[in-house]
């Protein structure tokens, strides 16, 4: 055991500090009308900046837009490039695997025209059955289930 003595802890000599409870105001850095004036003064220049922005993004839509109608009817002949080099793959394909058919004309189905009411060497788009004819059946169906993913 230790021989140390207890001590008793007391306040401090003269006691205490008092206890601060009144509310001390907060230091004011603006007045009213300084804050409302910078506040119209950040509201108007947002509103300039906003249509700035207003401004550029208008000039790349009509950029952008513009830059497509230029491409457009190239890609679309390209496309129709394609179409007619395509059709053209099948109907050599149709030759070749015919030849061997006694009577049997390319382009028609013995001899006889597909489209009777159509006059002679007119022009008629054929069907996704007809234009995948000699591809895999996967082909045929993702040329017709493309659009549904856009």
């Amino acid at each position: 055991m230790s021989n140390s003595k207890f001590r008793q802890d007391l306040p401090p000599p003269g006691g205490y500090k008092p206890i601060q409870f009144l509310r001390i105001p907060a230091k004011t850095y603006f007045s009213g009308r300084t804050m409302i004036a910078g506040f119209v003064v950040i509201q108007i220049g947002a509103a300039y900046l906003c249509k700035l922005n207003e401004w550029s993004e208008r000039n790349m839509i009509t950029e952008e837009r513009s830059s497509r109608l230029g491409l457009v009817p190239m890609l679309l002949a390209e496309k129709d490039r394609m179409y007619l080099k395509r059709l053209r793959q099948i109907r050599d394909e149709e030759r070749e695997l015919m030849k061997d058919v006694p009577g049997w004309v390319v382009g028609t189905y013995w001899g006889e025209p597909i489209f009777k009411t159509r006059p002679a060497g007119s022009w008629h788009d054929i069907n996704l059955n007809e234009f995948y004819a000699q591809n895999s059946n996967w082909d045929l169906q993702y040329a017709y289930n493309f659009w549904k993913w856009f």
